[in-house]
């Protein structure tokens, strides 16, 4: 014993939580990203979710909006994410009808900060860590852009300046956003919609060559990566024929 706090912990998992792994089979969901882009910020996903090195689905949403000006993408436990996600929703809209305006940007990135550290008993554990994205839009300020912030799993929060990644899948994608962005043109930053969502999927295609979780993205079969954009109009859904029409072109 030196004083460690992780000498406190037990050496095995407590049993309900070991069953409850089990149970869930390690379901894990992989790879977000954002990045800005000339009409807002772009947010993407693959649909893969994995147990072990099973794939558990390839139907699986992991870009989830919180409120008009806010989008969460989530990497790791989905129960967990999903039920983040649903907290969040009810507490900012809570927030915006007791006060009679909408939560702050730096109120909200706190709040998930809050409830990634509650989660830390269930990480711990190895049933819930989740290390989401969180993209938002001061509300009522027209004057400033949406900001990107990721987070680790015991709720520490960082802006990030360009782009973010999550996941399994990342490394691949955030090497190339960084290329693009420092030496290549034309710069993620300053793509329009349709070449930033080619850009978003063909990222995802690259990540699923050197990442079995990844997936679910093929356009021959107009199947299409989970993608949203955040601007000062609030949060839009680029569909898969919308995907398909900007792939065609």
């Amino acid at each position: 014993m030196n004083g460690d706090f992780l000498d406190l912990l037990p050496t095995e998992a407590f049993p309900v939580l070991r069953d409850a792994k089990a149970t869930a089979g390690g379901i894990e969901a992989t790879t977000v990203f954002a990045f800005h882009c000339s009409d807002g910020v772009l947010i993407a996903g693959d649909h893969r979710a994995t147990s072990g090195n099973l794939i558990f689905s390839d139907r699986t949403e992991k870009i989830l909006e919180l409120d008009r000006y806010s989008v969460m993408a989530i990497a790791g436990s989905p129960a967990v994410a999903f039920e983040m996600a649903r907290t969040l929703q009810t507490a900012f809209e809570f927030f915006r009808r007791s006060q009679l305006q909408a939560m702050s940007l730096l109120a909200k990135t706190r709040t998930i900060s809050r409830l990634l550290k509650d989660n830390l008993p269930a990480v711990l554990q190895g049933v819930g860590l989740v290390a989401p994205i969180f993209v938002g839009l001061e509300p009522g300020r027209v004057d400033t852009r949406p900001m990107i912030y990721f987070y680790d799993p015991l709720g520490a929060h960082f802006e990030a300046a360009n782009y973010a990644g999550s996941g399994s899948g990342s490394g691949s994608i955030k090497s190339v956003l960084h290329y693009c962005e420092t030496w290549r043109g034309p710069k993620p930053s300053g793509m329009q919609l349709p070449e930033a969502v080619n850009f978003a999927n063909r990222l995802l295609m690259t990540a699923a060559e050197f990442d079995t979780a990844t997936g679910g993205v093929e356009p021959e079969k107009t199947r299409f990566g989970t993608i949203k954009l955040l601007s000062y109009e609030g949060v839009r859904t680029i569909s898969d024929g919308e995907q398909g029409e900007f792939w065609e072109v």
